[in-house]
């Protein structure tokens, strides 16, 4: 499992997993407990086993505070098993306090399109994409493969290369390592079309 890695390990190598809910997400609305299901936007290597694009991540809903007039929202959200057509693998990751804005947030324009990559061109989890030479990739319309899919596949053909944080938002670690979200602004939302940035309690961004 990912969890029990050493803290050095972890901090080096645990890498982000950008995905895109399946519900949006309201704190201080959403109850704790909700199920929590999301899909992954880019295929990523964890550990010598590649986790594909579209594998869905299951968890839950562990903190859901609105914010107050002497508090602020609060979410957390952990993510425990991660399954896919051939496999499936036991995580906890965390929503963290980063995202992946759209091309169209960010101006990019230049999209670059091709077959599906093999697994040895999978991204790393470290915020590299599987094609180098291109800002944004996406696979030719209908070659994936996987046709028995329950949710439509995910938008990361409009997913930016580079992740940024949330405005106004910033991250709070807990004593039992559960990381949750903070926004003494607003109450935090997550939708269904952004692509929100799961990692381990430890993790700290790749620069």
């Amino acid at each position: 499992m990912l969890a029990q890695q050493t803290p050095a390990a972890s901090r080096a190598a645990v890498p982000e997993f950008p995905v895109v809910l399946q519900q949006g997400v309201t704190a201080g609305k959403t109850p704790i407990g909700t199920k929590i299901q999301a899909k992954l936007a880019v295929a990523t290597l964890v550990a010598g086993t590649v986790f594909p694009r579209n594998a869905v991540f299951s968890g839950e809903v562990v903190e859901s505070a609105a914010k107050t007039a002497t508090e602020p929202s609060r979410l957390a959200i952990c993510m425990d098993s991660v399954s896919w057509k051939n496999g499936s693998a036991s995580v906890k990751v965390y929503l963290t306090a980063w995202y992946y804005p759209s091309s169209a947030e960010t101006g990019q324009q230049n999209l670059a399109y091709g077959p599906e990559q093999p697994a040895n061109r999978t991204w790393n989890g470290q915020g590299q994409y599987p094609d180098p030479n291109s800002k944004v990739y996406k696979p030719f319309p209908g070659s994936e493969s996987d046709k028995d899919k329950t949710v439509p596949d995910t938008p990361s053909s409009t997913m930016s290369t580079q992740r940024v944080l949330m405005k106004n938002v910033m991250s709070m670690h807990a004593d039992d390592g559960t990381l949750a979200i903070t926004s003494s602004h607003s109450n935090i939302k997550l939708d269904k079309l952004t692509t929100y940035v799961f990692a381990a309690s430890d993790w700290t961004p790749a620069k």
